[in-house]
């Protein structure tokens, strides 16, 4: 996995700032290869709790996250509990890494 522990630990910390402890996070896509280089940072998060305004609350994190890791690209892809499991969800949970 291609993200320090102080990355790993502020992801950790802003996911659960916006959406609770009981979210999951995943991190998927080119950073769990350690054979590559670059690439975004893809998170997928499993969210417990019905959020409204589930949109508003990942644009909050991604602010939080470009404010507190830096300018790089970050994607966010959130399932809430109770919606249909797509294609991305089911990608992102094989083949991602829990944090």
């Amino acid at each position: 996995m291609r993200l320090t522990t102080e990355q790993q630990n502020i992801i950790k910390q802003e996911v659960n700032a916006e959406f609770g402890d009981k979210a999951e996070i995943w991190l998927f896509g080119s950073r769990v290869d350690d054979s590559l280089r670059g690439g975004d940072i893809d998170l997928y998060l499993e969210v417990k709790e019905q959020m409204p305004d589930l949109l508003q609350a990942e644009m909050r994190l991604y602010a939080a996250l470009i404010k507190r890791l830096g300018d790089q690209r970050i994607d966010i892809v959130a399932h809430q509990f109770g919606q249909e499991i797509k294609a991305i969800h089911d990608q992102a949970r094989k083949t991602g890494i829990r944090l």
